[in-house]
C-alpha cells in the first residue's frame, strides 16, 4: 500500500490502521516468542545456541514488521535514524536464521557456504545503510542475494537424505511454505507488483517448525544430561564401594582416610593392605586426568593392588608388580602411587613411591619428609623401584596425600603448598586421626573454594605394639 508522506490525511491514517493491524499483531507475537525463548534460556542457566538464535530470529522479524508498517512511517518519518534502522533490520533479519540452521546441523556444505556468503552480504548492506542511508542499489543487491539463498536452501532441504530425521522433516515443511511466500515477496518488490505481501504467514509457519526443532533438541539434551547424571551417580556409588570404608580394628594403629573427588567420579584411590593385626599396609594413588576415564583407571589400580598382596611386606616389589599389571592398559594415562608398610612388632616401616608426593612423618612436633620415588606406574614395564626403612616409634603420625592438596590455589593463584601442609600437620597433632583428616581437607577447601583436583589424605597414628598376634 503506497502512502504519500508529503501530505497525510485522516483517511490515510484509517486505511493504514486497517492495513497494519494484522502485521503489528504478528510482529508483537513474534517478538513475544523471542522474549520467551530468551527467558527460558536464562531460566535454565545454560547457554543454548539454538534457542538464542531462534529468539533473535523471531524478535528481529517481529521488529521488522513493526518498522515496515505505515503507522511507523507516519510516526517517525522525520527521524534521521528511522529509515536507516528499518532498512538495516530488513538486511540483518536472515543472519540469525542462517546461524540457527547451521547450529542445528541442517545445512549441507554447499548450502552452508552460500548462506554464509548471503549473511555476509546482508551484514555489509546493513552497515552501508546505517552509514550512508538506504538506496535502491542496496535493496536490489539484497533482494537478489535473498532469492539465490532461498533457492539454494530449498534445494538443499529437498535433496534426499537417508539420515534425515524428524527435525529436518519439520524444517522442510515450514521452509517450503516460507520460501514460496518469501520468493513471492522479493519478486513482488523487485518487479513492483501492487500485491499485498503475505510473507509473515509463511514466516509464522517456518518459525513454528524452527521452534519445534529448538524445543525438541533442548528437551533431548536435557534428557541425555539426566541420563548421564544418573549414570555418574551409579558410577560414584560403585567407585565408593571399591574404597575401604574404614581401617580394620587395631590396637596398634589408628587410621583415617578422606576422599573428596573434584567431580562425581575421580582418579584418586586408596586401600589398606593388612596381613596381621600388628602389621598394616597403606596405599594411595592418583591417576592423571579427571572424571570417568580416571575413575576407570582407578578401578584397574584396585585390581592391580589386589594381585600384589603377596608382596605386601615389600613396598618396592609391591609397586613393581602393580606397574607391570597396569602397563599397556592405561590408555597413555599414568598413575602416581605411594605405599608404606608398618610393622608394630619390629617397630619400623618401609616406604616406596612412584612419582608421588613424599610421605610426611610427624614426630615430637617435628615433620620429616620421607621420599623414595621411582617412575610413575603404567608407563614402562619392569621399571625399578626401591624402598627405605625407618624406625617407627609410639606417637608417630604419618600422612599420605595426593598432589591436589599441594596444588590447591586460592583466588590470588597461590598454591597451598608443602610448607602450609607441614604447619597444618603440626597444628593438628593433638587431634584424633579422624579429626585431623577432616581439618586437613576443610582447611584446603577454605583456601581454594574452587576445587580443581581430587583431594585424598590418609592419616595414621602408631600407638605401639600393645597386643601380640595370636596365630
Amino acid at each position: 500500500m503506497a502512502i504519500l508522506l508529503a501530505e497525510i490525511q485522516p483517511d490515510d491514517v484509517v486505511r493504514a490502521v486497517k492495513h497494519d493491524v494484522p502485521y503489528l499483531f504478528a510482529g508483537a507475537a513474534f517478538i513475544t516468542v523471542g522474549i520467551i525463548a530468551l527467558a527460558f534460556t536464562a531460566f535454565r542457566k545454560k547457554y543454548d545456541q539454538l534457542l538464542i538464535y531462534f529468539a533473535f530470529f523471531a524478535s528481529l522479524y517481529g521488529l521488522r514488521l513493526w518498522l515496515q508498517s505505515d503507522l511507523g512511517t507516519f510516526s517517525l518519518r522525520s527521524s534521521f535514524l528511522f529509515m536507516r534502522l528499518r532498512t538495516a533490520t530488513d538486511y540483518l533479519m536472515p543472519v540469525p536464521a542462517f546461524l540457527f540452521l547451521n547450529a542445528a546441523g541442517l545445512l549441507r556444505r554447499f548450502a552452508r557456504i552460500v548462506l554464509s556468503a548471503f549473511a555476509l552480504v546482508g551484514l555489509s548492506c546493513a552497515i552501508a545503510a546505517c552509514v550512508w542511508g538506504p538506496s535502491n542499489r542496496l535493496s536490489q543487491i539484497n533482494q537478489l542475494a535473498a532469492i539465490i539463498a532461498l533457492i539454494v536452501l530449498t534445494a538443499s532441504m529437498l535433496r534426499k537424505n537417508s539420515s534425515a530425521g524428524p527435525d529436518l522433516a519439520a524444517v522442510r515443511r515450514g521452509l517450503l511454505v516460507f520460501v514460496a511466500l518469501a520468493l513471492f515477496n522479493n519478486l513482488r518488490g523487485a518487479l513492483n507488483f501492487p500485491v499485498p505481501g503475505i510473507e509473515p504467514l509463511g514466516f509464522a509457519i517456518f518459525l513454528g517448525s524452527l521452534g519445534y526443532v529448538a524445543a525438541r533438541r533442548t528437551l533431548q539434551r536435557d534428557h541425555e544430561l539426566r541420563e548421564i547424571q544418573s549414570e555418574l551417580e551409579i558410577a560414584k556409588r560403585i567407585q565408593s564401594s571399591i574404597l575401604p570404608s574404614q581401617f580394620p580394628s587395631s590396637d596398634n594403629f589408628r587410621v583415617a582416610a578422606r576422599y573428596l573427588p573434584m567431580t562425581s567420579v575421580a582418579g584418586d584411590f586408596y586401600d589398606f593392605i593388612t596381613t596381621k593385626p600388628s602389621h598394616a599396609g597403606l596405599l594411595i594413588a592418583d591417576v592423571s586426568g579427571h572424571g570417568v576415564p580416571a575413575a576407570l583407571i582407578a578401578s584397574m589400580v584396585k585390581v592391580a593392588a589386589g594381585t600384589q598382596r603377596i608382596h605386601a611386606r615389600h613396598p618396592a616389589e609391591f609397586l613393581w608388580g602393580m606397574n607391570n599389571a597396569l602397563c599397556g592398559n592405561t590408555q597413555d594415562q599414568f598413575v602416581t602411587a605411594a605405599y608404606v608398610y608398618l610393622d608394630s612388632e619390629s617397630e619400623f616401616f618401609s616406604y616406596a613411591a612412584a612419582g608421588h608426593p613424599p610421605l610426611l612423618l610427624l614426630r615430637d612436633r617435628q615433620v620429616q619428609e620421607i621420599e623414595e620415588n621411582g617412575l610413575v606406574l603404567g608407563l614402562m614395564e619392569d621399571a625399578n623401584y626401591s624402598e627405605v626403612n625407618h624406625p617407627l616409634l609410639p606417637g608417630d603420625r604419618l600422612l599420605l596425600y595426593t598432589d591436589g592438596l599441594l596444588e590447591a590455589a586460592n583466588p590470588a593463584a597461590e598454591f597451598f603448598g608443602k610448607e602450609r601442609l607441614t604447619k597444618l600437620l603440626i597444628a593438628t597433632a593433638a587431634l584424633s586421626t579422624e579429626q585431623a583428616a577432616d581439618r586437613l581437607l576443610s582447611t584446603v577447601r577454605d583456601w581454594s573454594p574452587k576445587q580443581e583436583d581430587d583431594l585424598t589424605v590418609i592419616v595414621c597414628d602408631f600407638r605401639g605394639c600393645t597386643k601380640p598376634d595370636t596365630f
